[in-house]
């Protein structure tokens, strides 16, 4: 007879599988995502365990859905726990296995999604449905919300809900994605970042102009492509000084990283070069990223026939900025960047947040180390900022503190983890959805029990 942890392990990777086949890829455009099909599995299997369960429709097929344990004392702190059912595209080619298989190989369950976010959304489920089903009444109200949208700005997810039913969604606290990987230091200790803080999100578009012409006649032409291809070199060559930041200092130091490390890693002057050296690519680009505000040209449209000299381009721009930065900051920084270019380019920031963080003097980041110590005993939780964009802002905005954790195995390693996300190859072993099963279930009776 197996016991109550392997069962719900067993459940937390069948959901997941069905997660990920229900293929609610999010390209961005609103017709895309339609989560109303994870939704609608989340639904039933949360149905009948005794939670009040709720669900909005911002737009045709993007639902996100809610379900919760009332509190019994009012003046008890609430706890959310906040998935997103979307995925960004995968395209089969480079994949070792199907993305949107849900294949269960090895111990590991192989898709799109697997650790962004759908474990943690799974996972989540599960822990409340068997909480739920157990009888446990939580002092505080605890809430589980699993949001549309979260891969294109959440105006349909997250953000809808925060700014349309604020009161409905709103709690003390919130965890969503995506800390807890067991890091090693030098001396062989266990560090598992909590995700505290979020870097500042601007989209950029640039549109370069030019004049039209014949293809056949390309000698002296005002070519916006050519210009463009200029413009993408030097947007790729400009580097903003490096910034050190609390969160990243605080990570550093919890790291206990040896003097030879943490010396250039918390040198603005050296941290740059440092990170060009490191054999290790994973951390150098995430010590990159921590410390300083980044432009990552990802999209280009250009032209309408080829024997056409194009009059016109647009590009994107992922920005991600560092506390401390607005959109005044982005558009000097580009201005900077565009130079002798700027009569033919036009800026435009469709969205520009900026970087958003939560204290770790709390009582949940308190539990959150009880409950590390109890799965990986004598490890500690070091804060941590990520240069991804999630949902924690919204609710940070409405007040609430937001971490970003999960507990997972030593089965992949950190590097491997930080390739995946929204890379090839994305999986997580069945261990690891065990321990986050473990997490939420064990939490919430000490948070709020």
């Amino acid at each position: 007879m197996i016991d109550d942890a392997t069962r719900l392990a067993h459940e937390a990777t069948e959901l997941l599988q069905l997660l990920i086949r229900n293929r609610c890829v999010n390209d961005g455009s609103p017709e895309s995502g339609q989560e109303e099909r994870s939704a609608s599995l989340l639904k039933t299997y949360l149905e009948g365990s005794g939670v009040d369960l709720h669900s909005w429709v911002p737009a045709p097929g993007r639902t996100s859905l809610m379900a919760r344990l009332p509190g019994r004392d009012a003046s008890a702190p609430s706890l959310t726990w906040l998935g997103h059912t979307d995925v960004v595209p995968a395209a089969a080619q480079g994949w070792r296995h199907d993305p949107f298989g849900g294949e269960l190989i090895d111990g590991e369950v192989w898709g799109r999604g697997a650790i962004d976010m759908l474990d943690l959304t799974a996972t989540m489920a599960v822990g409340l449905r068997h909480l739920a089903r157990s009888g446990f009444r939580p002092s505080g109200t605890l809430t589980y919300i699993a949001v549309a949208d979260e891969e294109a700005m959440s105006r349909f997810g997250a953000h809808w809900l925060t700014e349309h039913v604020p009161d409905e969604v709103h709690s003390d606290y919130v965890i969503t994605e995506s800390g807890g990987f067991p890091m090693r230091t030098a001396d062989g200790q266990t560090r598992l970042p909590v995700v505290v803080a979020e870097k500042g999100l601007c989209w950029c578009v640039l549109t370069v102009r030019g004049t039209p012409g014949h293809g056949s006649q390309p000698f002296r032409t005002d070519n916006a492509l050519v210009k463009a291809a200029e413009l993408v070199r030097r947007i790729s060559e400009h580097h903003p000084p490096a910034q050190m930041h609390d969160a990243w200092r605080r990570f550093i130091e919890g790291m206990a990283f040896p003097a030879e490390l943490s010396g250039p890693l918390l040198d603005p002057d050296r941290v740059r070069a440092f990170c060009q050296q490191l054999p290790a690519v994973g951390l150098a680009r995430l010590a990159h990223a921590s410390t300083h505000t980044t432009l990552a040209p990802t999209m280009m449209a250009a032209g309408t026939k080829i024997n056409v000299i194009p009059d016109r381009v647009t590009l994107q721009v992922d920005i991600r900025t560092l506390p401390g930065w607005d959109a005044t900051d982005v558009r000097a920084m580009l201005a900077e960047a565009i130079g002798d270019l700027a009569d033919d380019v036009e800026i435009a920031l469709p969205s520009c947040e900026q970087a958003s963080s939560s204290p770790v003097d709390t009582p949940l980041w308190d539990a959150l180390q009880r409950v590390t110590d109890h799965h990986y005993p004598g490890a500690r939780n070091v804060p941590f900022l990520t240069a991804g964009a999630t949902d924690a802002r919204f609710h940070r905005a409405l007040g609430s503190v937001a971490y970003g954790f999960g507990l997972h195995s030593r089965r992949i390693s950190f590097e491997d983890y930080a390739a995946m996300f929204h890379g090839l190859d994305e999986r997580v072993d069945v261990d690891s959805l065990q321990l986050c099963t473990e997490l939420w279930t064990t939490l919430a009776r000490d948070f709020l029990g």
